[in-house]
């Protein structure tokens, strides 16, 4: 559903929430090994290493990266800090460049693009979701949200982008007369009302308790499921590695373990 001009109607707004809340979608289900997929691959990173250099001395943050996220597919970045997941996933959405290495946005390579066609990049095809809300505090939810449709080029409403993670009710109110998951899910629908081909989410359940880390998981969960964005989710909680479709596991800088899952979970099964 999509509304170019005018807010969404009140029965435009529940068939949104109906959608929202179906919970078959979130229940277990089989993925095929995205080897093996037809799905077009939205990110490839080949041989990417990243080296900080601080005086003489040099950090490798990451060490000879491949890794390939799926059209609609939900990957999980799990790791110790210092493993690697943030630099990664900073270098896919084009906040950080490569040492070495190359990184493909489907048929674009991201290691040659200028700085102009970057920030086009990052503005039209990813969403951004951090551990910290990073919402504007004198303004509203809607505000908030009408930072990103106001510039994007075939966005949601406001009301349409807070409907899909369920805090439209509270689209007037500020950051500060927001609980932490109830701001969370406002940067959520930030994200996604520029309608992105991917998702990046660094650790967006760190600061939640288990309560409300549970709703921004099913929110997460449900744009996935029902807008087919691609999403990576950097976490050090492994058991919220069982809601996605992929698990990758970094270790010194080093992809260690990339296995699919057979089986996904519901967010409300995931232990905290």
């Amino acid at each position: 559903m999509m509304w170019a001009g005018a807010p969404p109607s009140p029965p435009q707004l529940r068939q949104i929430k109906e959608t929202i809340r179906r919970p078959a979608t979130l229940r277990r289900m089989t993925h095929p090994d995205p080897a093996q997929s037809d799905r077009a691959a939205v990110f490839r990173a080949e041989g990417v290493t990243r080296v900080y250099r601080t005086g003489a001395v040099a950090v490798h943050a990451l060490r000879g990266v491949d890794l390939r996220l799926d059209e609609a597919e939900m990957v999980v970045l799990l790791g110790a800090s210092g493993s690697g997941k943030s630099t990664l996933m900073n270098i896919l959405g084009a906040l950080d460049p490569p040492t070495e290495g190359r990184v493909f946005f489907r048929d674009r390579d991201l290691t040659r693009a200028s700085d102009r066609q970057l920030t086009a990049f990052r503005r039209d095809h990813v969403g951004f979701v951090f551990q910290f809300y990073n919402l504007v505090p004198s303004l509203t939810a809607r505000e908030n949200v009408a930072l990103v449709t106001e510039i994007a080029r075939d966005p949601m409403t406001p009301e349409e982008a807070l409907a899909r993670v369920n805090i439209d009710h509270r689209m007037d109110h500020f950051p500060a007369e927001l609980s932490g998951g109830e701001q969370q899910r406002v940067a959520i629908a930030r994200a996604i009302a520029k309608r992105p081909e991917v998702l990046l989410c660094d650790e967006p359940t760190g600061a939640l308790d288990s309560t409300t880390g549970v709703q921004v998981l099913e929110a997460l969960a449900q744009v996935n499921a029902d807008l087919g964005t691609a999403t990576v989710l950097i976490t050090h909680n492994a058991d919220i590695q069982r809601i996605a479709d992929r698990v990758v596991v970094l270790a010194d800088g080093r992809v260690v373990r990339d296995e699919v899952n057979t089986e996904r979970i519901a967010p409300s099964e995931v232990s905290w």
